[in-house]
C-alpha cells in the first residue's frame, strides 16, 4: 500500500499547491526504503531546457541550461548603451555573452553590436557582432550539452592556450579567506538545496566582495553566467577569485584563464589537465576546499602561508650555501 511521504514540497498546507521555484520543477515520484513501505512523493528536480545563441555570421549554438529567473521580460543589449531595461543584467544575456567570450568568439563587449531575446521565442538569443568575418572558432552550429565543455584534440587546446596571455599576479590570500567565499556561495544555492542537481559559481573581488553568483545544471554554464554578468556590468575580472561547487575540469580552468581570473577554488577534485593548464596560465588552482581544508595544486605564491614558507626555505638555503662557501674558504 502506498503512503503519502511527509517530505512533500507544498504551499499553504495543500499538497497540490506547489510553490514556484525558478530553476526547479515539481514532479511525482515514489520513495523506496528497505525499512518502510513505498511512499508517493512530490519531488523537486533541476530544470533543463534549450537556449539557442544565434550569432549572425558565425553560427548557432544550442546550450542545454537552467533558467533560474523569469526570462519573459523583453531584454537586450546595444552598444554603446549597454543592457536595456531596469532589472539589472538578465542571466540569459549573461550566459550568451559569457559563452561567446570564453569560446573565443569575442574578445570583449566591444565586439558585440547587439544582443536580444526574440519577442516570440524567449529560448533564442540573437547576437550581432561588429566584425563577424574576423571570428575564427573551432565550433559552429552545435548542441552543447550540460556536461559538454571544450571539444577538439589536444593540438587545438594547446593552440588556444598559446593565444591566452598569463593571468596577472595581483592577489594575495590567506587560507582562512576561502571559508567566507564557500559559505557565501553555499548560502545562495537555492536550486541545489531543493534539487541536489545544480552546480554553482561565484566571483569575488580581491577585497572579498561578491561580484556575481549563478546556478545551472551545467558547471560550464554557471561559470559563463558569472563571467558574462561581470562583463555586462563593467566589472574587472582580472583580480577575481572564482569559487565553484563542482570538480575542476580543464575547460573550466581554460575559461577562467581567458577571463584573467587569478584564483580558482572548488569543492571537489581537479583533473591532471586542469592542473597543467593552471600552471601554464599562471592560475592558483585549489581543490577540496571544504571547512578549513584546501589543497593547492599550482602557483602557491598567491597564498600567504605558502609564500611565507617558501621564503623561509629560500632564506635557510641561502644561509646554508653561504656557510658552505665560508667553510671552503678557510
Amino acid at each position: 500500500m502506498l503512503q503519502q511521504s511527509p517530505n512533500v514540497a507544498i504551499a499553504d498546507g495543500h499538497p497540490n499547491s506547489i510553490e514556484p521555484l525558478h530553476g526547479a520543477r515539481a514532479v511525482a515520484g515514489f520513495r523506496l526504503s528497505a525499512s518502510t513501505s513505498p511512499a508517493a512523493e512530490t519531488c523537486w528536480v533541476v530544470s533543463e531546457d534549450a537556449l539557442t545563441v544565434d550569432i549572425e555570421g558565425v553560427g548557432s549554438y544550442m546550450l542545454m541550461w537552467t533558467a533560474t529567473e523569469d526570462a519573459m521580460q523583453a531584454v537586450g543589449f546595444i552598444a554603446p548603451d549597454g543592457v536595456l531595461g531596469s532589472h539589472g543584467v538578465p542571466e540569459v544575456l549573461a550566459l550568451a555573452a559569457g559563452f561567446a567570450f570564453t569560446e573565443g568568439i569575442i574578445a570583449g563587449l566591444d565586439d558585440i553590436r547587439s544582443m536580444a531575446i526574440c519577442p516570440d521565442r524567449t529560448d533564442i538569443v540573437r547576437v550581432q557582432l561588429k566584425h563577424p568575418g574576423r571570428v575564427r572558432v573551432a565550433r559552429r552550429n552545435i548542441v552543447v550539452t550540460s556536461s559538454c565543455g571544450v571539444c577538439g584534440g589536444r593540438d587545438k587546446l594547446d593552440g588556444a592556450l598559446v593565444e591566452m596571455p598569463p593571468v596577472p599576479h595581483t592577489l594575495q590570500l590567506s587560507s582562512t579567506d576561502f571559508l567566507p567565499f564557500m559559505a557565501e556561495m553555499r548560502h545562495r544555492q537555492t536550486v541545489f538545496t531543493h534539487t541536489g542537481g545544480a552546480h554553482a559559481a561565484a566571483l569575488f573581488s580581491a577585497d572579498g566582495q561578491l561580484q556575481a553568483f549563478a546556478e545551472d545544471l551545467g558547471r560550464h554554464n554557471a561559470l559563463d553566467k558569472v563571467i558574462g554578468k561581470c562583463m555586462l556590468e563593467g566589472r574587472n575580472l582580472k583580480a577575481c577569485i572564482a569559487v565553484l561547487s563542482s570538480r575542476l575540469s580543464y575547460e573550466l580552468v581554460a575559461k577562467a584563464a581567458r577571463a584573467g581570473i587569478e584564483v580558482v577554488a572548488a569543492v571537489s577534485a581537479p583533473s591532471s589537465l586542469a592542473i597543467e593548464i593552471a600552471q601554464r596560465c599562471g592560475i592558483t588552482l585549489c581543490g577540496f576546499v571544504r571547512n578549513e581544508l584546501a589543497t593547492v595544486y599550482s602557483h602557491p605564491e598567491r597564498i600567504k602561508e605558502l609564500a611565507r614558507a617558501k621564503g623561509e626555505q629560500s632564506t635557510s638555503a641561502a644561509t646554508a650555501d653561504g656557510a658552505v662557501r665560508d667553510t671552503g674558504a678557510l
